[in-house]
């Protein structure tokens, strides 16, 4: 069986982890139709449209 031939200290380990928790930002598109910033293939919360098609009723204030 493999053994560890000596303690990884704390430094050592959390060193080792850390480059892959690191976080993307999400992808932002442009609406075709008013312009905001949406994720992709998500309804936008400004206009309500989704792919050419009206699909939520935005409330105007």
């Amino acid at each position: 069986m493999a053994v560890p031939k000596g303690k990884v200290s704390r430094q050592r380990r959390d060193k080792r982890r850390s480059s892959t928790w690191k976080l993307t930002a999400p992808a932002l598109v442009k609406c075709p139709n008013c312009g905001a910033f949406v994720m992709p293939h998500r309804v936008c919360k400004a206009c309500g449209k989704y792919n050419g098609r009206q699909v939520l009723t935005v409330e105007e204030e």
